[in-house]
């Protein structure tokens, strides 16, 4: 009996495990049946990464802007509903009035004509196809692609978009159109009656129709806007084909995930690696064998019957703990810090968990968001507690700003930015009522969560420290030159900078080349070994500076590893030099305004680590020797 009670047992956990299967929001399977609408949707156009591997420009254009002049639907223009990181990302999702039916194949089939494209529209589009912008659309939620070749592995690979047009001729200053668009749709079915989607390829073309009686697709000559006189009569086309695949649905997007050289990461973890290893052998060798000798020297010295003179990082004991000027900035800084931290390894462990499918737009900027304003919890608890721990009678201001000084300069330069797409009508421009809900999730749940975690550590006993502290504070002696604030500080943010910038080069060109970033399990490693640089160089630093008595370790830990923003900035300008050819100064401001953004986020993040890891090494060391 007890044998069939737990087979019984088996059976339902079983039985459990199989009725608890589930998909994830928005990237559930649709099972198509022949004949059945295959909806094609239209998204916004960007620029594309040109001959030289370089950008041209940063600002996405609605697909149905009229200079564009594309074929609209009969029914009317229908916005997509789309999620809050969609939206901020620039997708703009449309109907369209293209015709796809499961396995129904069509050859060269009219779209629609436009009556005249005027010179003043065609420039525009001109302008576009020399920036290299690409049309995007989505086929049951999968992008339309390219086929490029991996030139390493020379392995097909799918590249998201296809050009607006083309330079056939590099001695021809007027380029080509695309009107026409082979369609070739790729499906899977296991019992002949239920289709699903498995890849999208186009193959645009330019074909001036005016030159041929009819809408002949078998015409070579390419369609041409005149920029100093109208253009009548352009015609748009396409053609549908549809090929069974044996790919299946749940490994579609492998094609679209492809690693050009998973070498370059490998060598970055590798090369991060070999610094935290360097790292640690010096922590080590100081925690274990010099710290060591310092603490049983000086509980030594203690008990013997004549009095020594104090040396050594023991001799500033009573100074260590002096509160740093501006401590009230400080304690907000680190508030903010463990917010923005707490949201960086939350997301990240959804991404690797497979919770933020690329099939679902948007749902990594989603969960970002959602994260950080749930996480304004522990800015109000930390803030809170290190402004306890300096003993700052500002209690209100304190947790006030802690709610509003990261995310107003964040969002004030955001909106500043959105002036600028709003400007050249890009339609990366958040709208307003995206903006006023963003308000909202800031003021209503950030705000409120930072100032109930500031009450609940305003109701806990406040961090102790191992030392008191003299009134009368202790003459700090001429320093050397590397161990001078600004030398030291630059010093300190070089390790952490170099443990991460091979893996920043692809963050890079996933923001601006509007590639899609997959590789999270690299990046939380690399994330990983970020961490603990930063922790091992302030530690390294701040036990420096006190054995050269200098106690002044509040701001400087917090100032040495976030100093790796510096190089972060740094890098920036070196990637817009070589990767970068804009044309317009709009592209320009908004680049850099979105990696100040990010420099000034990764600043408040590294800085964090910094300054904790040092609290905890100097709390915990003297905490260990003997102070009269």
């Amino acid at each position: 009996m007890k044998s069939l009670g737990k087979y019984r047992i088996i059976l339902l956990l079983t039985f459990v495990q199989t009725t608890l299967g589930f998909y994830l929001p928005g990237v559930a399977p649709h099972d198509y049946k022949e004949n059945e609408i295959v909806e094609l949707k239209v998204n916004s156009l960007n620029p594309l990464m040109g001959p030289r591997n370089q950008l041209k420009s940063v600002i996405s254009y609605d697909y149905y802007r009229p200079e564009f002049h594309f074929c609209q639907p009969s029914e009317g223009i229908i916005s997509e509903s789309e999620s809050l990181g969609s939206i901020l990302f620039g997708d703009r999702i449309f109907n369209s009035p293209f015709e796809v039916k499961m396995l129904q194949n069509k050859t060269c089939e009219s779209l629609c004509q436009v009556d005249n494209i005027p010179a003043k529209d065609a420039q525009f589009i001109n302008a576009r196809i020399r920036e290299h912008y690409a049309i995007n659309w989505l086929i049951d939620g999968l992008p339309a692609a390219r086929i490029k070749f991996d030139s390493e592995s020379n392995e097909q690979f799918y590249s998201i978009g296809f050009e607006l047009g083309s330079l056939r001729d590099p001695l021809d200053m007027t380029p080509s159109f695309n009107n026409h668009y082979d369609i070739l749709i790729k499906y899977h079915t296991v019992d002949n009656v239920n289709y699903r989607v498995v890849g999208v390829h186009v193959w645009p073309k330019s074909r001036d129709y005016s030159l041929a009686e009819g809408l002949n697709c078998n015409i070579d000559e390419p369609l041409k806007l005149k920029e100093l006189d109208d253009n009548p009569n352009v015609y748009f086309t396409y053609s549908v084909i549809w090929q069974p695949s044996d790919i299946s649905w749940g490994t579609r997007w492998d094609n679209y995930l492809h690693v050009v050289d998973a070498r370059i990461h490998w060598f970055n973890l590798i090369n991060s690696l070999v610094i935290v290893l360097l790292l640690t052998g010096m922590v080590s060798m100081i925690l274990l064998r010099t710290l060591r000798k310092d603490i049983i020297r000086y509980n030594q010295i203690e008990v013997q019957e004549d009095l020594q003179e104090d040396f050594g990082w023991k001799l500033v004991h009573a100074d260590v703990f002096r509160h740093p000027p501006r401590s009230a900035f400080l304690a907000v800084l680190i508030g903010n810090g463990v917010q923005l931290l707490s949201m960086v390894i939350i997301t990240l462990a959804f991404a690797l968990l497979g919770f933020l499918s690329p099939s679902n737009r948007g749902s990594l900027i989603t969960a970002m968001l959602t994260f950080y304003m749930l996480f304004g919890s522990l800015s109000g608890y930390y803030s809170a507690k290190f402004n306890q721990l300096f003993e700052n009678n500002n209690f209100k201001k304190n947790i006030i700003i802690s709610a509003l000084f990261l995310p107003g300069i964040i969002f004030t330069m955001f909106i500043l930015l959105n002036f600028f797409l709003i400007g050249v009508k890009s339609s990366s421009a958040v709208p307003a009522g995206t903006l006023f809900g963003l308000i909202n999730l800031w003021f209503l749940v950030s705000a409120p969560l930072t100032f109930i975690g500031a009450y609940f550590a305003s109701k806990t006993k406040k961090y102790s420290v191992p030392v008191r502290t003299n009134q009368i504070p202790r003459q700090i002696p001429d320093q050397v030159l590397y161990l001078k604030p600004i030398p030291s500080i630059l010093m300190g943010g070089i390790l952490p900078f170099g443990a991460i910038f091979i893996e920043l080069f692809f963050i890079f060109n996933s923001i601006w080349f509007h590639k899609i970033y997959y590789v999270f399990g690299f990046l939380f490693l690399v994330f990983g070994i970020m961490i603990v640089t930063c922790s091992q160089v302030t530690i390294l630093m701040a036990y420096f500076h006190l054995c050269a008595e200098d106690y002044r370790w509040w701001w400087r830990s917090f100032l040495t590893s976030g100093s790796a923003s510096l190089y972060v900035l740094l890098y920036s300008l070196y990637y817009y030099s070589t990767r970068l050819e804009f044309t317009s100064l709009t592209s320009t401001i908004l680049y850099f305004g979105w990696t100040l953004i990010i420099c000034i986020i990764f600043f408040v993040l590294s800085g964090t680590i910094g300054f904790l890891a040092s609290f905890l090494f100097i709390r915990k060391i003297y905490s260990v020797i003997k102070i009269d």
